[in-house]
């Protein structure tokens, strides 16, 4: 019996994606299906660890909206000291939990929660990297902008993950500038940074 067809927008979804680098290279993270959740595709995660740099020894980081973890996890295996994944969906929570006892992940917390209010709960300055990749349609980028810059270090980064090009006066009200951007399909990456 012939299999049903799939809609282009699910069969792009991949069921899995890899570790880039770092401790855990090539280890595979299961995205369960879930509406709205796009994982950081390899080639994006690859792009931004280019930037950012291979190792992120003594880094704290937080994925705001962990989703598969993907982005969090890659940080902690390049070394970060602290990555905090905050995801709402209980499910995804329970899998984030089994990948982070699977990989023995001492560096790594996970927390349920509302992403805009755990950010706005961190320490003052005590964060140097953010990763900021809301679900598209629920259209929280200003918001979660301006809930990660107070916990945002002096010097610290934020990654922003949109379906359009952010920049001039959109980043200049939250005092955020582009280092750098990529377009990956219909995502566009982009590094912040304070400036001033």
């Amino acid at each position: 019996m012939p299999r049903p067809a799939q809609s282009p927008a699910r069969r792009s979804l991949p069921n899995q994606v890899r570790i880039i680098g770092g401790q855990w290279k090539r280890t595979k993270l299961d995205v369960p299906e879930r509406p709205g959740l796009r994982p950081t595709p390899d080639r994006v995660r690859e792009t931004l660890f280019n930037w950012l740099g291979q190792d992120l020894a003594g880094w704290r980081c937080v994925d705001a909206f962990a989703g598969s973890g993907a982005l969090g996890l890659e940080a902690a295996s390049r070394g970060a000291a602290d990555v905090l994944l905050v995801e709402a969906d209980g499910g995804l929570v329970d899998a984030l939990r089994a990948v982070v006892k699977r990989l023995d992940a001492g560096n790594v917390r996970v927390q349920r929660g509302n992403a805009l209010t755990v950010l706005a709960s961190l320490p003052a300055g005590g964060t140097d990297l953010v990763f900021l990749d809301p679900p598209f349609e629920a259209d929280l980028f200003d918001k979660a902008l301006a809930a990660a810059l107070p916990a945002l270090a002096p010097n610290g980064f934020i990654y922003l993950e949109a379906p359009s090009l952010w920049q001039g006066e959109a980043l200049a009200r939250h005092g955020l500038e582009a280092l750098r951007h990529l377009k990956a399909g219909a995502v566009h990456g982009h590094l912040l940074r304070r400036t001033a």
